[in-house]
């Protein structure tokens, strides 16, 4: 099956992506460059029926596609929502809170209160006399009875998956491994999760919540995955396809599941990887990725054409899942994101979504909240007749109604001020966003360029790159399926970290060169057995390092799996200075883990077709669709409306103008001029705001 499979992918490749409001999909025909797209409306209680919506709305039948590469919000959607397996734990005994005890943090910067619900309820993780020393030594055996009499217990509570989480398992996993061949005895299905396995790292309170939530969603993934084959197969796609992970890299469906906790947030990771590759096309290295949907945004960095990879990610408060993943930071800012004034008499917006369903009020579907979406149809900048999943435009008038009622009444606004501060709101909070993976982490906006998509992303880019300073802004030809590219241009990757936690010049160059091996070695494995075969493997080395006292970590590439002490000390140094200006030659290094990337390159996929140049203009006035009234800075401008896939390929449009296309909507502000480039994406340079 596996052959089979591998000599048959590459020809026709189609890639699904599932985000809050819209199932996104590309098909490319790699052998004529034909490049299919489609939106339809994410299926929220079954995913999988949007992606087969997607595919059959295609003209491309889809027996003969030769790759699916999907991204998932399944496991992000469950954990978010709390609709997760019901889970057990067997851990150390006088350590079943740790994952309720957390660390000394507050969900909010200000106020003394705060809680959290842990992922398995405490009635469910029972503990078991057995104890491994940080050094590794064993200072108590473990209780095999004990063991087998827990099992039992928590499969009469009806748990479908189990956590075995044994303190210091990363320096000796023996208990671990041993509990877990007890457990296969009785546990009556493949979900047992050993938190050595997933990860290796000396952190008990993440170690345990990252185990536990890999149990939790597990089942899930699963089943979802099947489902979606069997599905497929009936459709007469009867070959394996990819999953996103969250690192960035893709992974076969039939592996996902064993480490399902790394889907998490594959989604976002997506667009990044996306981002990337167009941008990397177009002379651009540096960029900020600004990706607007309808539910939220997700903000990320990219230095030197490689987005920052974190293992710290947080998906919520108390929810640290410490697996590798592309640094993304999400707030609750999407086109469908509900404006309100609250209680003291403030505007606010978000985090609170319509979704898709009932949608905002513009949708036609019975939402009478007004949202971020509403307030572009009442500034002008969208237009209710085109949008996309509507068959029942609603009136302009009716939406500047519910401005003017639920915001303007109590602010003493009429419609457009009142959706023009629900924008100025919005684009503050989604400025904050990019500021907290950036100026926060010691990079200037000013060096970068905003690669913005997403379905809204090019509505509010502009603004938002003035506000933080940002020179460019780079808009994709497809920013609305933008998702969906990153998953078939996406390689194959799998990542390891191994705790080490010792200072620098302690340490074992061959110990650690032994672990960085020993991590290539599974890397290389587990490519051998993906449903795909790659043009070439490239391994990444790094380690996560502090100085000796500190709590946060920085991460340092390496070159090679030989490490040497003295550059390793260097370069930490270099890195330090990098990011915090500050040199301490004076405090000890701590190396704290090591981490190998094996990434399997796949081949190229050509994105020249995504606006076919056949359909554009031979000059700009061509491609004018009308002039509308706009609302800027406090004023109606009539500004021209043109359709972007008939744009001349070079075009220079100065502001103010709007760019419709299928899949998003640009706006360009006064003072602002977009160019397009010879591979289809808009470049908008910041401007002097107009008079």
């Amino acid at each position: 099956m596996w052959s089979e499979d591998r000599e048959r992918s590459g020809g026709t490749v189609a890639g699904v992506d599932v985000g809050g409001t819209f199932t996104d999909l590309i098909i490319v025909d790699e052998s004529t460059g034909a490049v299919q797209i489609g939106k339809v409306p994410t299926t929220t209680h079954d995913q999988s029926h949007g992606v087969l919506s997607a595919l059959a709305k295609s003209s491309r039948p889809i027996a003969s596609i030769d790759l699916i590469i999907h991204g998932t919000t399944a496991t992000t959607n469950a954990l978010l929502e709390r609709r997760i397996a019901r889970a057990g734990m067997i851990t150390t005994k006088g350590f079943r809170d740790v994952i309720e005890l957390g660390r000394r943090t507050r969900p909010s910067p200000y106020g003394l209160f705060g809680t959290f619900v842990p992922v398995i309820p405490r009635n469910l993780r029972l503990e078991v006399d057995e104890r491994i020393q940080a050094t590794g030594e064993v200072v108590t055996p473990l209780d095999a009875t004990g063991v087998r009499s827990a099992v039992r217990q928590l499969v009469e509570a009806g748990c479908e998956a189990l956590v075995i989480h044994f303190l210091h398992s990363y320096k000796n996993p023996a208990h671990e491994l041993e509990a877990a061949e007890i457990a296969r005895e009785f546990w009556p299905n493949a979900y047992i999760t050993t938190g050595h396995s997933l990860l290796s790292e000396a952190r008990e309170f993440e170690r345990g919540v990252t185990a536990s939530v890999n149990a939790s969603v597990q089942p899930i993934l699963e089943r979802y995955v099947e489902r979606l084959r069997v599905e497929l197969e009936k459709s007469g796609y009867s070959r394996d396809y990819l999953i996103m992970n969250g690192n960035g890299g893709t992974i076969s469906s039939r592996l996902a599941s064993r480490e399902a906790a790394k889907t998490v947030m594959s989604g976002p990771a997506s667009g990044v990887i996306a981002a990337a590759y167009t941008a990397a096309k177009a002379g651009y290295d540096n960029l900020i990725t600004y990706d607007m949907g309808g539910t939220s945004t997700d903000v990320a960095l990219i230095r030197d054409n490689r987005p920052l990879v974190s293992s710290e990610i947080e998906v919520e408060y108390a929810m640290p899942i410490h697996v590798p993943m592309v640094d993304v930071h999400t707030v609750g800012a999407g086109g469908g994101s509900i404006a309100r004034v609250d209680e003291a008499g403030l505007l606010r917006v978000g985090p609170q979504s319509a979704g898709s369903t009932p949608g905002p009020i513009c949708y036609g579907r019975g939402g009478v909240e007004p949202t971020i979406s509403d307030a572009n149809i009442v500034l002008g900048r969208l237009n209710s007749k085109k949008l996309l999943a509507v068959d029942s435009p609603v009136p302009v008038e009716m939406i500047a109604g519910a401005f003017s009622d639920r915001i303007g009444g109590r602010l003493n606004l009429d419609a457009a001020h009142a959706a023009e501060a629900t924008v100025r709101i919005a684009n503050m909070k989604m400025a904050g966003a990019i500021r907290m993976v950036s100026i926060a982490k010691g990079n200037d906006p000013r060096d970068f360029i905003l690669f913005a998509f997403g379905g809204a992303g090019p509505l509010h880019a502009a603004a938002i790159a003035r506000e933080l300073g940002i020179p460019r802004v780079m808009i994709p030809a497809r920013p609305g399926i933008t998702n969906a590219i990153g998953c078939i241009v996406a390689d194959l990757r799998h990542d390891y970290v191994n705790t080490v936690n010792m200072p620098l010049l302690d340490s074992d160059p061959a110990h650690l060169n032994a672990i960085l091996q020993q991590q290539t070695r599974a890397g290389m494995d587990a490519i051998e057995l993906e449903a795909v075969r790659p043009e070439r493997i490239e391994v990444e080395y790094s380690a996560d390092m502090q100085f000796v006292g500190q709590t946060h970590l920085i991460r340092v590439p390496l070159p090679d799996a030989a490490i040497d002490l003295d550059e390793l000390q260097a370069r930490f140094e270099a890195a330090y200075y990098d990011r915090f200006r500050v040199r301490l030659p004076e405090v000890r290094a701590n190396i704290v883990s090591l981490n190998c990337s094996v990434i399997g390159i796949r081949k190229a996929i050509s994105l020249d077709d995504l606006i076919p140049n056949d359909g554009r203009c031979a000059i700009l006035k061509e491609a004018q669709l009308e002039v509308r009234p706009v609302w800027f800075d406090g004023a109606w401008w009539d500004t021209p409306v043109y359709a972007r896939e008939r744009l001349p390929l070079q075009a220079e449009i100065k502001g103010p103008a709007i760019l419709e296309q299928l899949d998003a909507t640009t706006v360009i502000n006064p003072g602002d001029v977009a160019k397009g480039d010879v591979h289809g994406n808009i470049i908008i340079t910041i401007g002097a705001p107009a008079a």
